[in-house]
C-alpha cells in the first residue's frame, strides 16, 4: 500500500474522530504490516500477533479522542501495540524452540514425543504480510527482515518482557530513549539500563552474522543451487547428499516435538531411519519464512491421491551450508504412544498448526501428481 504523508494521516485521524470508520480502516491498513511484525517480535507467534493487532486497533479506535498529536500517530500506535503485547505476555507461558528447551536427543530413539504444555515459537510469513526491506528508521540497528529471523525472535523470547520491548523499540524501530520511556511509562535511565542487558543477552544467543548478511554473501544464484540440491536429495531420499549440505554441527528440530538432533552422525541416523527411509514420497515447495529460505514439505497420500501438507521447514545458513532446519509440523500430537510418531506423516492434522504453517503462507492445501 502506498505511504501516506503526516498531513494525510492527520486528515484521516480527524475524519475517524468524527465517526468515519472508513477513514480509520485506511489508517489501520496503512500501519497493519509493520504493527503485525512488531507484535510477532514481541510474542513469537503470528497467530498471537494477529490477536494482539486486532486488540491494538480496537483500543486505538476507542481512544482516538484522547490522541492529542503531541507524538506521531505511528508512535502512538506502537505504544498501544507494545502495551497490548506486554499484557498478553503476562497471560501465557513464554515461547521457545526445541534447541532451547533441552539437550539433543538420541537419534536411535526416533522422532521423540511431544511436550503438550510448552508453547513453541512459530514461523512468520514476512513476504505475505508485506514486511519491507531496509531499516525502520535511521537510528535502528537491525534491518526489518533481520528482526524477524528465527534466531533473533527466539532470542527475544528469553528476555524479560520490559527488556524485550526496549530492545525492539530502540534497536529495531529506532525510537529514542525518551520516546521509549514514554511508551513504557518509565524513566530514560531505566530504558538505557534495560537496553544494555538486553543487547548482551541477545548477542549471546544469535549468530555473529545475520541471515540477511549470509544470504547476500551467497548471492541468489548460489543460494538457489544449494536449495535445488537439497530439494532433489529429499525427493530421492538421498541421505548422504542431505548430510553433505548440512554443517557438521547442524541441528534438526521438529516442533511441536521437544526432541531435536545435533551433528552429522546423529542426523544421518535419524534421517535414514525415519523421514528419508523411503517410506514417504516427499514434495518440497520453496517459500520464504522469517526472512529466510524455507520449504513446505508435502507427502504423498494414497487415499487423497495427492501430496498433502506435512511441515514447513525454515532453513538457516552458515556460509554455503545449512546449519539449522526447524520443521514446523502440522500434524496431531494427541497420541501418547511414542511409536505413533515413527509414522508422524500418516497422523491426522492439527488444524491450528496447519493454519499457522501452510494457510497463512498462502500455500495450496494439496498438490496433484
Amino acid at each position: 500500500m502506498a505511504r501516506t504523508t503526516p498531513q494525510e494521516d492527520t486528515a484521516l485521524v480527524d475524519a475517524a474522530r468524527g465517526g468515519d470508520e472508513g477513514a480509520f480502516g485506511q489508517l489501520a491498513q496503512r500501519f497493519r504490516p509493520e504493527l503485525h511484525a512488531h507484535c510477532y517480535r514481541m510474542l513469537g507467534s503470528a497467530h498471537d500477533a494477529e490477536d494482539a493487532l486486532q486488540e491494538t486497533m480496537l483500543r486505538a479506535w476507542r481512544g482516538l479522542g484522547r490522541f492529542e498529536g503531541r507524538s506521531s500517530l505511528k508512535s502512538w500506535l506502537y505504544t498501544i501495540a507494545t502495551n497490548t503485547c506486554l499484557n498478553a505476555i503476562e497471560r501465557r507461558r513464554g515461547r521457545v524452540l526445541p534447541v532451547d528447551y533441552g539437550p539433543a536427543a538420541d537419534p536411535h530413539g526416533g522422532p521423540g514425543e511431544p511436550v503438550v504444555e510448552t508453547t513453541w515459537v512459530e514461523p512468520y510469513p514476512d513476504e505475505m504480510l508485506g514486511l519491507e526491506d531496509g531499516y525502520a528508521a535511521p537510528d535502528a540497528s537491525y534491518e526489518l527482515r533481520e528482526s524477524v529471523e528465527l534466531a533473533f525472535v527466539a532470542a527475544l523470547q528469553h528476555l524479560p518482557p520490559n527488556q524485550r520491548a526496549v530492545l525492539i523499540l530502540r534497536e529495531v524501530l529506532g525510537f529514542s530513549a525518551k520516546e521509549t520511556a514514554e511508551a513504557l511509562d518509565t524513566s530514560v535511565a531505566s530504558v538505557n539500563s534495560a537496553l544494555q542487558r538486553a543487547r548482551a543477552s541477545v548477542e549471546e544467543r544469535t549468530p555473529e552474522q545475520t541471515q540477511q548478511a549470509t544470504l547476500r554473501a551467497l548471492g541468489d544464484e548460489e543460494l538457489q543451487a544449494i536449495v535445488d540440491r537439497y530439494v532433489k536429495a529429499w525427493e530421492t531420499c538421498d541421505v548422504e547428499t542431505v548430510v553433505q549440505l548440512l554443517t557438521e554441527d547442524a541441528n534438526f528440530a521438529m516442533p511441536p516435538l521437544a526432541s531435536w538432533f545435533h551433528g552429522e552422525e546423529a542426523l544421518r541416523i535419524f534421517l535414514s531411519g525415519w523421514p528419508l527411509s523411503g517410506d514417504w514420497d516427499w514434495r518440497p515447495v520453496p517459500v520464504r519464512a522469517n526472512g529466510q529460505p524455507a520449504l513446505a514439505f508435502y507427502t504423498w497420500d494414497e487415499e487423497e491421491n495427492a501430496y498433502m501438507p506435512f511441515a514447513l521447514n525454515v532453513l538457516t545458513f552458515r556460509g554455503n551450508r545449512i546449519s539449522d532446519v526447524t520443521a514446523f509440523v502440522a500434524k496431531s500430537i494427541e497420541p501418547e504412544e511414542r511409536e505413533a510418531y515413527f509414522r508422524w506423516p500418516d497422523l491426522e492434522y492439527d488444524l491450528s498448526r496447519l493454519h499457522g504453517t501452510f494457510e497463512v503462507f498462502g500455500l495450496p492445501p494439496r498438490i496433484e501428481r
